[in-house]
């Protein structure tokens, strides 16, 4: 997928958000600033190969998890609604143009799985699309046990890992996570550009999990 540079006011905006993100403490591990620069780098991407607006992709790429909460935590359906109000409330204390905030406010509040929040711009597709790309391939794989590990959860039913006999339950064992959700991600993109990439990295996924299933017998 093709990167375009940026322009000098939209690096500015970069600097700014990096900045506003880094000051933050998230609650949940699996969205660190460096889950931010990727689904940033990925939206950068989607924006130029689908011709949508940077100015509000940029900003929402990098603000879609200034509020973020524990996977289990009650809140959790909540937290793109809470972010997009924060993001905001940062974008006009940085004076940044207020004719793109209700766009990027929808962009934000729409990407979350929880939210069930209808898709109404491409702009928002992207950034949904860029978002759910963090959960598939090497890295998805990484940050889904990473996720696991820190809720306590186990990693595989002892007797039935692959839910071959048995309804997945993702709150007691990591790996149903991948039945459940994972694996069906790919088709739920929203743009042209990002179907192709979301099938590349779930082929990986499924490798995975058959190395696993030759691992544990």
């Amino acid at each position: 997928m093709p990167v375009l540079a940026l322009s000098e006011p939209l690096q500015q905006l970069e600097n700014h958000c990096r900045a506003f993100i880094m000051s933050l403490v998230s609650a949940d591990v699996a969205h660190d600033i460096t889950h931010i620069e990727r689904v940033v780098r990925v939206a950068k991407q989607l924006c130029v190969a689908e011709q949508a607006d940077m100015n509000i992709v940029l900003p929402a790429a990098w603000l879609h998890d200034c509020v973020a909460v524990a996977k289990n935590h009650p809140d959790r359906a909540k937290a793109s609604t809470m972010a997009a109000d924060k993001a905001i409330a940062f974008l006009t204390t940085i004076n940044y143009d207020p004719q793109y905030f209700s766009a990027i406010y929808h962009a934000i509040a729409a990407h979350s799985f929880s939210a069930n929040i209808a898709i109404e711009s491409v702009e928002a597709q992207i950034v949904q699309d860029a978002d759910r790309m963090d959960a598939l391939g090497a890295i998805g794989v990484s940050r889904c046990m990473k996720v696991g590990g820190s809720i306590g959860r186990n990693l595989y039913h002892p007797e039935d890992p692959f839910c071959q006999h048995r309804t997945a339950d993702d709150t007691l064992y990591t790996l149903d996570h991948f039945f459940i959700k994972l694996l069906h991600i790919a088709k739920s993109m929203n743009t042209p550009s990002a179907k192709a990439e979301a099938a590349r990295r779930t082929e990986y996924m499924q490798v995975f999990i058959e190395q696993l299933k030759s691992e544990i017998g």
